[in-house]
């Protein structure tokens, strides 16, 4: 089974490496699904999801708290986890198999000067 679509990172992912040197990374995933409700938003499910290999090292310096992807997830599957006050609590898993950029983290976005540029260079005087 896949799971296909647009997702934003919850947290900085974290690298970690198995016993045999290779490179892990762990992301929180959030991706909205159904209707929006009364208060103009869509439900949002968080996935843990674990990217492998020697790619991680070359994205690590790209994926931020905030960033959206589009992402492609296999293996999807519930694990159950212990809570601090002692409950038991289910956690949504999957391996992070592909990606693509679909935009800035929303604090970079602020940033982002609002200027329009052409071939000619920066647009400031226009006639309308």
């Amino acid at each position: 089974m896949l799971l296909i679509g647009l997702a934003r990172i919850g947290k900085d992912p974290v690298i970690r490496h198995t016993a045999d040197g290779k490179p892990v990374m762990d992301l929180s995933l959030a991706m909205d699904y159904g209707k929006k409700g009364a208060d103009g938003k869509r439900p949002t499910q968080w996935i843990s999801a674990t990217m492998w290999g020697d790619r991680v090292e070359k994205l690590q310096s790209h994926l931020v708290k905030g960033q959206s992807l589009f992402v492609t997830l296999s293996e999807p599957h519930l694990e159950e986890y212990k809570r601090k006050d002692g409950t038991t609590g289910t956690s949504l898993r999957a391996r992070l198999n592909e990606l693509e950029f679909a935009g800035a983290p929303r604090d970079k976005i602020k940033d982002e000067p609002k200027e329009s540029y052409d071939s000619t260079g920066l647009i400031d005087d226009v006639p309308f």
